[in-house]
């Protein structure tokens, strides 16, 4: 793929970031197409000066700014990493985010089917039904959205896929499991990691959904953007569906104890949307291992440091 002129849409978001980050390490030319919404430029001001590397903010809503993009740059293959991704806000306004994730991933869609750019549609480990497999979740394992925002990422899946069925386009479809890592969001809409690492440098109790008892499959974001950028450099994985995570999963409990480290308490309280639940998360990647030679390197417990460190480092 080195030498490739590549559009990554959420590129100042958190995946994105790293996404851009080992496309740019590759040697290609990347363009980063994101409204800011829950991106920073702060996660992309390490590319500022990078002859290969350009910024656009704006909308996959505005199909308009997408066309003049593709026609303009000519993108060999665009990585779909936009969309809404917070499970709340699908609860509170689902036709806002219908429209973002729904609606925006058309317009992409389209923009690729006019050149024949090759797509990656980024999904999640949300769109599956509730297991209790101690072997893992594969993507034979049953779809169930249990929220609108789950019901969207199938949506994405099954429109991009058709465009591969019906016309031939390139496609590929990503979920990772749970990632992590530097650079995500420590507020309401950030990652479990990095909301209990930036609360226990606050001195300040982890709170927990629910009893904790639920598991996560924790996936460190550079593993995450490795699996994303050779998913979309191999042929063997047009039109299938991939998953990666970590091949482990830890109780919320567990989890919380790990960053605690006994420094700040513990405490639940009631879930904000229970509904929404999903109890168990265990990745089987054993498909990407076997297309891509695919495998996470960075273990749960050196993540974790590497995000404190991260995180004491960015305090004022």
């Amino acid at each position: 793929m080195s030498g490739k002129k590549i559009l990554v849409t959420g590129g100042a978001g958190f995946i994105g970031r790293w996404v851009v980050k080992e496309l740019l390490n590759e040697g290609n030319r990347v363009v980063a197409l994101d409204d800011l919404s829950t991106g920073s430029l702060e996660n992309i001001a390490d590319f500022k000066g990078n002859p290969n590397f350009t910024f656009v903010e704006g909308s996959i809503l505005e199909r308009a700014l997408i066309n003049q993009l593709f026609r303009k740059n000519g993108f060999g293959t665009c990585f779909h990493l936009a969309a809404n991704i917070v499970v709340q806000d699908s609860i509170d306004h689902p036709e806002k985010v219908f429209k973002n994730d729904v609606e925006g991933t058309f317009n992409v869609l389209e923009a690729c089917r006019a050149l024949g750019t090759r797509c990656v549609f980024m999904s999640t480990c949300m769109v599956y039904k509730r297991s209790s497999d101690w072997a893992g979740i594969t993507e034979a394992h049953p779809t169930k959205p249990v929220s609108p925002y789950g019901a969207y990422k199938i949506a994405g899946e099954s429109i991009a896929l058709s465009y591969w069925y019906a016309y031939g386009l390139p496609v590929t479809v990503v979920r990772p499991f749970n990632t992590y890592g530097p650079y995500q969001r420590a507020d309401g809409e950030g990652g479990v990691v990095a909301v209990f690492t930036r609360r226990k440098l606050e001195g300040k109790p982890l709170l927990i959904y629910g009893d904790g008892t639920q598991t996560r499959d924790l996936m460190d974001v550079t593993d995450c953007a490795a699996f994303v950028v050779q998913a979309g450099m191999s042929e063997k994985t047009v039109g299938e569906i991939l998953n990666a995570g970590a091949g482990r999963d830890v109780t919320i409990n567990q989890l919380a104890e790990m960053i605690a480290e006994g420094k700040v308490p513990i405490e639940h309280v009631p879930h904000i949307h229970p509904q929404s639940e999903i109890q168990k998360l265990l990745c089987n990647y054993k498909k990407a291992r076997d297309l891509l030679g695919w495998r996470p390197k960075v273990k749960l417990e050196e993540g974790l440091k590497l995000v404190e460190q991260w995180m004491e480092r960015q305090a004022p």
